[in-house]
């Protein structure tokens, strides 16, 4: 998920990729034990590093990426501190075209913890590392309207909110010391994806973003 090759953005001839979403929730700012707070209506990405260019973009105050319609094509950018342990995330979510969005947390190079919310004929959220599962169960995620995720990562603990509702609680019982380039580390960024899959489309949408430490 973390190693993409370059792409260029082809020019857009379906109406639907420039479709505005529906009005985003309102941020709701935390009080205590704020690491990040973003909500793009500065009109910038500043503090997030795209690993491409021509996909990402703040558009009418919300971070927007695009993909070419072609399959299995992969975009990230990753914002925070590599020092990050113990968080939680929150962000809303609207993918306008395609099926997968989500967040990767702990991202150390080319690993991480990434959740995966699915959307069309899939309607549920996986999270796993690198290759390996960790968990899935459905969470009923339509296009065209904003989802709340929220993750937590404490110690190798990962617990998993869509909508309000908890859906996975995973430990991560894996060993560094077994070799996998995957495993993951306690610590590290956070970043948001973007991926056409199978079905060859991405327009997603993200606002919202709210990066906590847990005591």
């Amino acid at each position: 998920m973390l190693a993409c090759a370059t792409l260029l953005l082809t020019g857009a001839t379906d109406d639907t990729r420039f479709a505005m979403p529906p009005t985003p929730p309102k941020l709701h700012k935390p009080t205590q034990h704020v690491l990040l707070v973003d909500d793009f209506a500065d009109g910038d990405m500043k503090g997030w590093i795209p690993d491409q260019p021509g996909v990402w973009s703040v558009w009418h105050g919300l971070l927007r990426a695009d993909l070419p319609d072609q399959k299995q094509l992969r975009s990230i950018i990753v914002t925070g501190d590599t020092t990050w342990a113990d968080i939680a995330v929150d962000l809303d979510v609207c993918m306008m075209r395609g099926v997968d969005k989500g967040v990767v947390v702990r991202v150390n190079g080319e690993s991480g913890t990434g959740v995966d919310l699915r959307g069309g004929s899939y309607q549920d959220v996986v999270m796993y590392q690198g290759s390996w599962p960790m968990g899935r169960t459905g969470a009923t995620n339509a296009n065209g309207t904003w989802n709340h995720l929220r993750v937590e990562a404490k110690g190798n603990r990962y617990r998993v909110w869509v909508n309000g509702e908890q859906k996975l609680d995973k430990a991560d019982g894996r060993s560094e010391s077994r070799g996998d380039k995957h495993s993951a580390k306690n610590f590290g960024r956070i970043a948001l994806p973007a991926y056409t899959g199978g079905v060859g489309q991405c327009t997603v949408y993200y606002d919202n973003v709210v990066v906590t430490a847990l005591k």
